[in-house]
């Protein structure tokens, strides 16, 4: 069988907000550091509304000084997590 992980979006950008704070960056900072001219694409990020693209998650987690794998929050389906 089959078994297709889901990136949960909710959780990934409540995770993004809980590591920008401990890394002491503001959203300014990570919109300064991505050449972004308006702050919405990381406020989409943060509300889970949206996720980086692959080139903007590796300078997330590296402004972050994390993995990406730290970063995204990753859902198994229940049968995989029993067995597992």
């Amino acid at each position: 069988m089959l078994v297709i992980p889901a990136i949960n979006m909710a959780k990934t950008g409540q995770n993004i907000v809980n590591l920008r704070k401990q890394a002491g960056l503001s959203v300014r900072d990570l919109q300064d550091a991505f050449g972004f001219g308006t702050p919405q694409a990381i406020y989409k990020w943060q509300q889970g509304l949206a996720l980086p693209t692959i080139d903007n998650l590796v300078l997330l987690a590296a402004l972050l000084e994390v993995t990406i794998d730290d970063i995204l929050v990753v859902d198994m389906p229940m049968d995989v997590q029993k067995s597992a």
